[in-house]
C-alpha cells in the first residue's frame, strides 16, 4: 500500500542538511528525476542519500552523479539498478541555459538540498545555486547559531 503524500511539501525522502552549512544558498530551483522503477519504488521505502551529490552538465543536459539509491531489494538481479549511477535531470531549457552561464560566469555549484514526492507523487529535486563558505564563513554561521539558541532560551526564562 502506498504512503499518504502530505499535500504541503510532499513526502521527503534524503535531505543535505550540510549543504547550508558548507555554501552559501542563493536560489533553488526544483527538477524531476530520470529513474527506472526498482529506483521509485526504493525511493519510496527510503534510505536514499545526497550528501555526497552534486549536480553538472555534460553536454547540453544535467545530471545528478554520486547520488545513491539503494538497490531494492525485492527485485530479480536482472531487474536492478546501480546504486550511484548518473540519472538525468529534468529543466525547461530556458532554466538549463541559464544555470550553465551562471555556473560558467560566476562560479557557482549545484548542490542537492532535497529529494521528495511532490503532492501529485512524482519523484523530484530540489538543487541550490551556491557558493562555497571559507572557514571563516563557517565559524560565523555556529557563532549565529548559538547566539539564537541563547537568545531563545533568555527570552524562555523571562
Amino acid at each position: 500500500m502506498a504512503s499518504k503524500i502530505n499535500k504541503n511539501n510532499g513526502d521527503l525522502v534524503a535531505q543535505n542538511k550540510k549543504a547550508r552549512y558548507d555554501y552559501f544558498i542563493e536560489e533553488t530551483v526544483e527538477a524531476g528525476l530520470v529513474l527506472t522503477g526498482t529506483e521509485v519504488k526504493s525511493l519510496r521505502l527510503g534510505g536514499a542519500s545526497i550528501q555526497e551529490a552534486h549536480a553538472d552538465f555534460k553536454g547540453n543536459e544535467m545530471y545528478i552523479f554520486n547520488a545513491h539509491i539503494p538497490e531494492y531489494e525485492q527485485a530479480g538481479n536482472h531487474l536492478q539498478h546501480e546504486a550511484r549511477r548518473p540519472r538525468k535531470l529534468l529543466l525547461h531549457n530556458r532554466e538549463l541555459k541559464r544555470l550553465l552561464g551562471l555556473k560558467n560566469q560566476k562560479g557557482y555549484t549545484l548542490i542537492p538540498t532535497r529529494l521528495y514526492f511532490n503532492a501529485r507523487g512524482i519523484a523530484k529535486l530540489q538543487l541550490g545555486l551556491a557558493k562555497g563558505k571559507k572557514q571563516h564563513d563557517k565559524r560565523d554561521t555556529i557563532k549565529k547559531r548559538d547566539w539564537e539558541r541563547r537568545k531563545s532560551r533568555i527570552m524562555a526564562e523571562h
